[in-house]
């Protein structure tokens, strides 16, 4: 039996919220690797 078929409008709104999360996602991993480089930066300074 075949399953139900997803409208053409379903598809597009799933895919919009998977490239929301997805840039949410990035976001977040960007956000990650800066404040890890404040840590090393700020690290850097008393060493020096």
């Amino acid at each position: 039996m075949r399953p139900n078929r997803t409208s053409f409008e379903e598809l597009v709104n799933q895919n919009k919220e998977q490239l929301m999360n997805d840039q949410q996602a990035l976001e977040q991993i960007d956000k990650q690797i800066d404040e890890k480089r404040t840590k090393t930066t700020d690290k850097s300074k008393f060493v020096n």
